[in-house]
This record gives C-alpha cells, sequence and structure tokens, in this order.
C-alpha cells in the first residue's frame, strides 16, 4: 500500500536523513520525503501499515524533533 502525508520538515538535509531513517526500517518498501514539496510518500505491507507509519514518524521525529505529518 503506498500513501502521500502533507509533512512540516524545516530543511532539505534533515527531509533526506528522515528518508534514509524510514527506508531502513522493517516492512517498508519504499520511502520519499520531499522538502520543496512538503510530503511524505510511503509504501509499506498492507497489512502492517499503521504499525510502520508509527515507527516512521518515530523515526523521523528522531532525525527532527519539529517534524509534523498531517494523518
Amino acid at each position: 500500500m503506498q500513501k502521500k502525508f502533507k509533512i512540516e520538515v524545516d530543511c532539505a538535509n534533515c527531509a533526506a536523513k528522515i528518508e534514509q531513517a524510514i527506508q531502513k526500517l522493517p516492512g517498508v518498501n519504499s520511502a520519499s520525503v520531499s522538502f520543496m514539496a512538503q510530503k511524505m510518500v510511503l509504501d509499506a505491507e498492507d497489512d502492517k501499515f499503521d504499525e510502520v507509519l508509527k515507527a516512521a514518524v518515530k523515526a523521523a521525529k528522531r532525525v527532527e524533533p519539529d517534524f509534523e505529518i498531517e494523518l
């Protein structure tokens, strides 16, 4: 399952670090974080999507505590 989310990230470097952190999570097929568009695309296994999304937000907040996502 692939979903798009509107996010708030402060810089391109943080977006790249967040993307790398999310891609390493178990259950993630792919992830894309765009600073310019302020969007995140997450592709994960259907049956574990909510779990993976929570882990992705947690990983993003470790990189940038001000990270926000609209669910």
